[in-house]
């Protein structure tokens, strides 16, 4: 029987959505192994003067325990 555990995080990046997606598994992976998936819980993009400044994301990381 395999277990899944899935924790949340918060990642953002000046860049867009998807780098803002592929920093939060790559700083999750720098402590968890066999990470299978991330579901985008949420999207927001942080506003200054007319302007996006910072997109910014809250994913769900799923992973198998060993």
């Amino acid at each position: 029987m395999t277990l899944v555990k899935v924790i949340e995080v918060i990642a953002s990046s000046e860049i867009s959505i998807d780098d803002a997606v592929r920093q939060a598994v790559k700083e999750a992976s720098k402590t968890i192994r066999n990470i299978d998936s991330v579901y985008v819980k949420d999207i927001k993009a942080h506003v200054k003067d007319g302007n996006v400044t910072t997109f910014g994301c809250v994913c769900k990381i799923s992973f198998r325990l060993d």
